[in-house]
């Protein structure tokens, strides 16, 4: 008999009125609904691919990456890499810059797990790769990007303070998760809309500094991997995104990181 009919079942009998009941009495041997957990993504979700809903398989251990567009742009290619290996979760938005992370994961985490969600997500994270920077340096004005106009979204110094909190906060709701942060990729040399080249390095540098009080945080340098290929990857001219090259050739870089820690 499958669920649902041993949950008709329970109903005719008295025992258990709904799917959901059911699920809090723990008579399957876990309280998971997949139904249930779909729709909240659904909800919760951009609707790209990077964002496709994961159904967790338990023989796997379950991977979490966090990050900007970038990250974006190359989680399909490490799904690809990493299949029957680990379950490959993404952040279900642009994770932007570093003041958004701890209430953004907190949202993902109240909207998709246990007890928050009646037959939600049963897990926890086996790895959590992130990165937050390229939405710190930039400039901006009114929602939009500018120069000339714009303040910067936050100074090196609040960027390693947010950094700090963030690694505080990793590491006391996630003990027992393997921590990898990615570095910053470049700002084009001639510059990007919003952004001024050269700061990706220092930002980058302050980074460093925060992590050397972390020594259980790996370092994925990114910006070294993808900086002597960028004017074969950007996607175009005074812009930090990637083309397809790029995105795969940064996604198999994160998937072999991220196995190395599996």
């Amino acid at each position: 008999m499958d669920r649902r009919s041993f949950v008709k079942y329970l109903g005719a009998t008295g025992i258990c009125i709904s799917a959901s009941s059911c699920a809090s009495l723990n008579l399957f041997g876990d309280t998971y609904d997949e139904e249930v957990a779909r729709e909240a993504w659904k909800n919760l979700a951009n609707k790209e691919a990077a964002f496709a809903y994961v159904s967790p398989n338990k023989k796997l251990p379950n991977v979490f990456i966090y990050g900007d567009s970038i990250s974006i742009g190359y989680t399909t290619t490490v799904r690809k890499e990493l299949e029957g290996k680990a379950n490959v979760f993404r952040f279900h938005k642009n994770g932007q810059s570093s003041n958004k992370f701890i209430p953004f994961t907190e949202k993902m985490k109240t909207t998709m797990f246990q007890p928050y969600l009646k037959g939600g997500w049963d897990f926890t994270w086996d790895v959590i790769h992130f990165n937050v920077g390229l939405h710190d340096l930039k400039y901006v004005k009114g929602g939009k990007l500018d120069l000339e106009n714009g303040k910067q979204v936050n100074s090196i110094e609040k960027y390693k303070e947010n950094l700090h909190e963030i690694c505080k906060y990793l590491m006391k709701e996630y003990p027992k998760a393997k921590l990898i942060f990615a570095t910053t990729t470049a700002v084009p040399e001639e510059g990007a809309d919003g952004r001024v080249a050269g700061d990706s390095v220092k930002y980058n540098k302050a980074a460093l500094e925060v992590l050397a009080n972390y020594p259980e945080i790996q370092i994925n340098d990114l910006y070294a991997f993808t900086k002597p290929h960028e004017k074969e990857w950007y996607i175009k001219p005074h812009n930090v995104h990637y083309n397809e090259l790029g995105k795969t050739a940064q996604g198999k870089e994160v998937a072999k990181i991220i196995a190395q820690n599996l």
